[in-house]
């Protein structure tokens, strides 16, 4: 990919005890030429998660040092480390708001770790939408030929259905169209609104979501100029559909729905990215992975945080241009 204009792009460690600091350095290798990456941790971790005495980060590591060495072990869930981790967050923002960055790119959390610190958040996206007063905000989840959005994110599955409202539906789907418009340059943007039940209920006769909210949400949208939007498609068709390019994205209702084929057409090359922030934000799609820390750390895979920090660059570079 070649930029035009160099992007600022901050990268937090995430959970000093997670598979974050194991898989940044691996990951910023093919970047250094397109971008100026800063990465905000803690040297002492990042130094002992490479295995070498001195980072190759130099200039570009900005150290909070907020963890302390002597007591200090991988894979490990601690509410001291969920609070280092939200103040690598905290700085980065502090940076955005001054614009010393242009995007954000985060690593793993651990909400249990941010849940015993006190922090009521189930996650990094609902944590930087408060931060920046955003109520209205969207994760789409994506991989090189895939796109889906969430009308649900981090709820219990029985709870799912209370959550299903045609207002919600409603902005799921603009803020999609309009991220595909904004961030990604797709002027007429095809969109496939799943159902919640299997084969999308049957007109009512599998549960109700489908004719009591879905069905609705889509039909006050038929009008809409400039896009298409198809549904309620059952899950599994809308999702076979998409893959073969019938569709930019998919509308899924909670959270599996989506991540299950996300990740079975292209795990590696799988991002979290945030529509709705002022500024782009993106993650790996994986999580803290302490088992493969306490395990095996160095058989890490980095090619999920590569990919979103290319994703950041190129949505942020479309973001600059228009």
């Amino acid at each position: 990919m070649r930029l035009r204009k160099r992007i600022r792009v901050g990268i937090t460690m995430g959970d000093p005890s997670g598979i974050g600091p194991f898989i940044i350095l691996p990951a910023l290798k093919k970047l250094n030429r397109v971008a100026d990456c800063v990465v905000i941790g803690d040297a002492t971790v990042l130094r002992k998660a490479s295995g070498i005495h001195r980072t190759s980060l130099g200039s570009r590591l900005i150290d909070l040092q907020n963890v302390d060495a002597r007591k200090f072990s991988f894979g490990r869930i601690d509410p001291k480390y969920g609070k280092a981790s939200l103040e690598y967050v905290d700085r980065a923002l502090s940076l955005l708001r001054r614009r010393e960055l242009d995007c954000l790119v985060t690593c793993p959390i651990s909400k249990e770790a941010i849940a015993r610190a006190g922090f009521p958040y189930p996650g990094h996206t609902e944590y930087l939408a408060s931060k920046t007063s955003r109520k209205r905000f969207l994760m789409m989840l994506l991989n090189k030929g895939f796109k889906v959005s969430l009308v649900t994110r981090h709820i219990p599955l029985k709870k799912v259905s209370s959550f299903i409202t045609t207002d919600q539906i409603l902005h799921t789907i603009l803020m999609t169209v309009k991220g595909l418009r904004e961030l990604f340059g797709i002027l007429y943007p095809r969109v496939a609104v799943c159902g919640l039940n299997p084969h999308a209920s049957d007109n009512g006769l599998i549960g109700n979501e489908e004719l009591r909210a879905i069905r609705p949400a889509i039909l006050r949208l038929k009008r809409k100029r400039g896009c298409r939007i198809d549904g309620p498609i059952p899950s599994d068709t809308a999702m076979f559909q998409a893959a073969r390019g019938r569709y930019d994205a998919v509308v899924a209702m909670y959270h599996d729905q989506a991540l299950i084929p996300l990740k079975l057409l292209g795990n590696d090359s799988g991002v979290n990215l945030t529509i709705g922030l002022p500024f782009v934000r993106t993650s790996c799609l994986h999580g803290t992975a302490f088992d493969l820390v306490r395990s095996n750390p160095r058989q890490a895979d980095w090619h999920s945080l590569h990919e979103a920090i290319r994703v950041a660059l190129q949505c942020t570079l479309k973001r600059k241009k228009d």
